[in-house]
């Protein structure tokens, strides 16, 4: 296959903001249904059993890392409407990190005095790549909401990070930033779980 270098510059922006607008109305539907109360698990099931038209759609979870994000508000900057659609995903998807710490704050009647854990700081499963990362931003939003912070990446390389055998006794809150391996599995011990990914064997969890 042959190409202009223009062509071949939006194929890879159009490949990477369509899998980052997928991800970003697989969170606003997982939002939509936690507001109604409901299991998106449940959900989910219904929507992808036996309809291989939906299969495509993706679970919730933090959708970043280097290029998604990158690539789409770089097409944003390149059209002349300011591609709404992508400006949307955006919010969306940057949005979820502050939807948990809203959700949680309303459980607890707010976060002072609550050690929260975070299960994963790289963007994605099985990487140390923690650039554009929402779990830090997750991190510091719990902060500013009075929470102490403890996180913890068995492939992430940062000073800031404890052991994982820390966050797990001294957290009352756990909420898993990426869905490592590792972490599939876990023995919890009985603590609050926000899993939206749905990588602990529990179904996604909020």
């Amino acid at each position: 296959m042959r190409t202009t270098t223009k062509e071949a510059e939006l194929a890879k922006l159009f490949t990477n903001t369509w899998r980052y607008m997928k991800f970003a109305v697989a969170n606003q539907f997982f939002m939509i249904a936690d507001q109604a109360g409901v299991d998106y698990t449940n959900i989910l099931r219904a929507i992808r059993e036996d309809y291989p038209r939906a299969a495509d759609l993706p679970g919730p979870g933090f959708a970043a890392g280097p290029c998604l994000f990158k690539d789409t508000m770089q097409l944003a900057a390149f059209t002349s409407d300011h591609f709404p659609l992508g400006q949307a995903a955006m919010q969306v998807n940057e949005g979820m990190p502050a939807y948990i710490v809203s959700a949680l704050e309303r459980r607890y009647g707010g976060l002072q005095g609550k050690t929260v854990g975070i299960l994963g700081m790289a963007f994605k499963a099985e990487s140390d790549d923690s650039r554009a990362s929402l779990s830090y931003k997750l991190r510091k939003l719990l902060a500013w909401a009075g929470a102490r912070v403890l996180a913890t990446d068995p492939y992430v390389r940062d000073d800031r990070l404890v052991s994982l055998e820390c966050v797990l006794d001294e957290s009352d809150v756990l909420v898993l930033g990426a869905p490592h391996e590792p972490y599939r599995g876990l023995h919890i011990g009985g603590k609050d779980v926000v899993d939206v990914w749905g990588a602990l064997g529990e179904g996604i969890r909020l």
